[in-house]
């Protein structure tokens, strides 16, 4: 969190922050101190230190609606509206034939981010197709991330959560201290994706790498790429295709193979249905790198951090493991690590008196949502027993993320082994954040881990 001016250490005394900057302690930023003229979300400046709760607690305030003009940083001719408070976000997410994931009039692109991508990223990347489509296309996973699936994981889970907080511990007490992000928060989410999907774990590492280097903005603009990025790209893609081309001829019990194999409902085929095509896959592949290993993970490293820094929250969950599911609910909401969403109006609509028309982007912003007081009470506190938590960390509606379940548990998993082992982590410094408006990312958060007394 930040003040207008990006001076993250300034703003958390102000507001009463950790000297760190993990979160608010029964404070809000002052709406009145933002200069609203000034705002510019694709100026990822604005994002370097976390997500901007200042500038969106302004617009939630004084325009809940409000036209982002275009600017040298927005990508494309044109601007996007900008939707700011939770029954708003909610409204548009429940309503996909008026807010499309794919384009609408007058573009030749869409999708789900501020710049227009091409046809055949829209209405081929699962997450940037409408239904029926999108269901069809969903359908072929969801067994595999169904409650029972989900459960039958869940030994292997907390089996694989202990080791990495024992390894992260002892890392700890020999070095005087861990990187929570790198050493903790990462690699549960990492190795389940990579057994999930069906890569190889000695393969896991290349994962993380291609993941860090196509969403983090550390080296180029919105709109923009940068060597890094296509030469992790190209990797990526070679490297899916073989494993794709691997599970035709060898099937396993794993996603891809379930991809692969599986069949959906298409009028237009013989028979009214059919397999996924190569660039169906091949970009299903890319997703489920990026969704298995991204969001997980700065969910965890934010939400241990904040409930480490907040030690008697720390003891109660130790002693009454039934809170545990709610304070995993509180830091899903309280990272909200995808910040927003972008749709593109199918028809002209009216949204608190501002006409929205046919082809304009409209971006749904969930972790401003997350932090609206018409929602929440006391929204800027850490409320490990808060109830209820309609958070929209997960999105909502059709687009709900598939892999909910399978997060909830991981960061249940960890938070358990670290009650069990660790008492809580003293933070050594400041989070580094991810250059994005995209993801609220951390790339590294040093802490020091001393064993449970």
């Amino acid at each position: 969190m930040r003040d207008v001016d990006h001076r993250g250490a300034a703003a958390a005394g102000r507001w009463g922050l950790d000297p760190y900057g993990v979160g608010a302690v029964d404070a809000e930023p002052d709406p009145a101190q933002v200069d609203l003229d000034s705002i510019d979300l694709c100026d990822l400046a604005r994002f370097e230190h976390g997500f901007p709760h200042d500038t969106f607690t302004a617009l939630r305030e004084r325009r809940p609606v409000w036209y982002h003009p275009p600017g040298p940083h927005v990508p494309g001719d044109d601007g996007f509206w900008v939707l700011s408070r939770h029954a708003d976000v909610l409204a548009a997410a429940s309503d996909p034939v008026t807010f499309s994931s794919v384009g609408g009039p007058g573009r030749d692109g869409g999708g789900t981010l501020i710049e227009d991508l091409p046809v055949g990223y829209t209405g081929v990347l699962l997450n940037m197709t409408d239904d029926p489509h999108h269901q069809r296309f969903r359908s072929l996973l969801t067994p595999a991330l169904s409650p029972r699936a989900i459960r039958s994981l869940e030994a292997d889970i907390r089996r694989r959560s202990d080791g990495i907080v024992a390894a992260a511990l002892s890392r700890s007490e020999e070095a005087g201290e861990v990187d929570l992000l790198v050493h903790v928060a990462a690699e549960l989410p990492l190795q389940a994706a990579a057994s999930l999907i069906g890569v190889p774990q000695e393969d896991r590492a290349r994962l993380i790498e291609w993941a860090d280097a196509t969403l983090d903005h550390d080296d180029h603009d919105l709109g923009g790429t940068s060597d890094r990025v296509v030469a992790a790209s190209a990797a990526m893609f070679e490297y899916g295709a073989t494993l794709i081309e691997a599970r035709r001829d060898d099937p396993r019990d794993d996603l891809l193979s379930r991809a692969v194999h599986g069949e959906i409902d298409d009028e237009s085929a013989p028979g009214g249905r059919r397999r996924l095509r190569p660039d169906e896959l091949q970009l299903l592949f890319s997703l489920l790198v990026a969704a298995g290993t991204e969001t997980t993970r700065n969910t965890i490293a934010v939400g241990v951090a904040a409930l480490a820094a907040r030690p008697d929250d720390w003891v109660r969950l130790r002693e009454d493991r039934s809170l545990v599911p709610g304070a995993v609910e509180e830091m899903l909401r309280w990272a909200s690590s995808t910040p927003y969403n972008r749709r593109t109006a199918t028809v002209d609509v009216e949204v608190h008196g501002q006409m929205i028309r046919g082809g304009d982007r409209v971006t749904l912003w969930w972790a401003s949502a997350d932090r609206d007081r018409s929602e929440f009470a006391d929204p800027f506190r850490f409320d490990v027993s808060r109830t209820p938590n309609r958070h929209l960390a997960f999105g909502h509606g059709s687009h709900f993320c598939l892999g909910s379940r399978l997060a909830r548990l991981e960061i249940a998993a960890i938070v358990d082994s670290l009650l069990d082992r660790v008492e809580p982590p003293e933070q050594l410094g400041p989070i580094e954040w991810t250059r994005s408006n995209k993801h609220t990312g951390v790339r590294h958060l040093p802490v020091r881990m001393a064993a449970r007394l």
